[in-house]
């Protein structure tokens, strides 16, 4: 058994080295509420970070036992506190430029398409996608391009930084080269030495929005050009996966971009998209 739970099923001390009492019951339990809140699926071997992600909640409410927790969740059904829960279970791994090459077959797409240009970040993170997709296109297009890049993402605590548009500039020097930086970066002075912020002509054409891609409706969107769902279907089950496809499908222009993350593939999961490249697809029928 992980030493990250208890070997009790309902009671009983923490396992040793651990100060909060997590048992295999609380770990089940978890499981089930993510998976129906967010669509999110945890395997047995994500034990040990459920146990530091939730047990920095625990901490903070001042609680010593998950069962107690998730009994609050539940008391508080649909209150502040399922939000952090949510907020502590996502994952938020990105990058500036992140899997390069679509990039370019994004401007080639939208080079001299009619405008506005739409474009839609699902999972956006902490902003980094959405920034590289706005960066690419002003780059390629010129300032004075008309376009949108909505950003969505189900952690609020990412959209929060995301929003900020501030990064660590170590970070930044790491993913984006010096003429992109700038061209769409300011770099910080006095308490902010060491942090660089996305330029408000950058900032302005990206709309940060929270959404939950399981929820029953989605907010009115129009059409996209594009659209990037890049290393999220990886945490859905087959059927959700579907489901948010088949979503997807008519809210995609008819020649539009589906772009999916490096180890995706939809060929199993939906017939709405065929493979146009590296993990690139259009509608069938587009």
């Amino acid at each position: 058994m992980n030493a990250g739970v208890s070997a009790a099923a309902g009671g009983g001390a923490p396992a040793p080295g651990r100060d909060l009492l997590f048992t295999e019951t609380d770990f089940a339990r978890i499981r089930e509420l993510i998976g129906r809140r967010a669509g999110i699926v945890l395997a047995e071997h994500k034990r040990d970070m459920v146990y530091t992600r939730i047990g920095r909640r625990l901490r903070q409410c001042g609680l010593n036992r998950f069962s107690d927790y998730l009994a609050l969740l539940e008391r508080e059904s649909g209150g502040a506190e399922w939000q952090e829960f949510t907020n502590a279970l996502t994952t938020n791994l990105t990058a500036f430029f992140r899997e390069l090459h679509h990039f370019p077959l994004l401007v080639e797409h939208l080079r001299g398409r009619r405008r506005p240009l739409t474009v839609w970040s699902a999972g956006a993170s902490t902003g980094e996608e959405p920034y590289s997709i706005a960066m690419a296109l002003l780059e390629a297009l010129g300032d004075g391009a008309d376009l949108e890049v909505r950003a969505t993402d189900i952690d609020t605590g990412a959209l929060e930084r995301a929003r900020s548009g501030i990064y660590p500039l170590d970070q930044v020097r790491r993913q984006v080269d010096e003429q992109r930086i700038k061209r769409f970066f300011l770099r910080g002075g006095g308490r902010h030495t060491g942090f660089a912020r996305i330029r408000p002509e950058v900032a302005a054409r990206v709309r940060f929005e929270s959404l939950n891609l399981i929820a029953p409706q989605w907010p009115a969107a129009g059409t996209f050009d594009a659209i990037f769902c890049r290393n999220v279907m990886i945490y859905f089950d087959h059927a959700t996966q579907a489901q948010i496809l088949q979503r997807f499908a008519p809210l995609l222009k008819r020649d539009g971009l589906l772009f999916v993350g490096h180890s995706e593939s939809l060929s199993h999961i939906s017939d709405r998209f065929l493979l146009r490249g590296q993990t690139v697809y259009t509608r069938t029928g587009g």
